[in-house]
Parts: C-alpha cells; sequence; structure tokens
C-alpha cells in the first residue's frame, strides 16, 4: 500500500490540473510562455502520475482497468473482473 500522504498528493495535483486546464489552454493558444511560467508547477498535466485505485501502487499500473497489475491479478483469479479469466492452452 502506498503512503496515504502519496495518495493524498496525487489528488492534490487533479484538483490543480482541473482548476486551471482551461487558463493554461488559453495562454498556450495566445503563446503567453511568460504567464504559463506564473501558473504553479502543480498545475501541469505532465506532473500527474497514474496510481493504483485501490492500493495507490505507482508502478504496474494498467490503464484498461484503473489498478495496478498485481491487484488486476488477484482479483481476476477471484473473478472479481468480469470477462477475464486465466489464459489456458
Amino acid at each position: 500500500m502506498a503512503k496515504e500522504s502519496m495518495k493524498a498528493r496525487e489528488v492534490k495535483r487533479q484538483k490543480l490540473v482541473d482548476k486551471y486546464a482551461v487558463k493554461r489552454a488559453a495562454l498556450k493558444a495566445a503563446g503567453d510562455y511568460e504567464g504559463l511560467q506564473k501558473l504553479p508547477k502543480n498545475a501541469s498535466p505532465v506532473r500527474l502520475h497514474n496510481r493504483c485505485k485501490l492500493t495507490g501502487r505507482p508502478k504496474g499500473y494498467m490503464r484498461q482497468f484503473g489498478i495496478s497489475r498485481v491487484t488486476f491479478r488477484e482479483m481476476a483469479n477471484n473473478g472479481l473482473i468480469p470477462g477475464v479469466k486465466k489464459a489456458s492452452w
């Protein structure tokens, strides 16, 4: 499990990105790079990092499901993800 502070930091960054999205797009379209630099660093969407929705694990993230590979495997083995089963051939 990730530390609660790390999860909270990512949520805070996401809120900042959402808050400044329109302003950032307008400044970018106008070519006002000095205005862009005055925005908070964490308002940039590049600084976001995908994390598992359940555990907060930053690595091994599967976009299609929004969870890490470890959590995915556990849930798939328990039959909690519809349409997913172990491969056998």
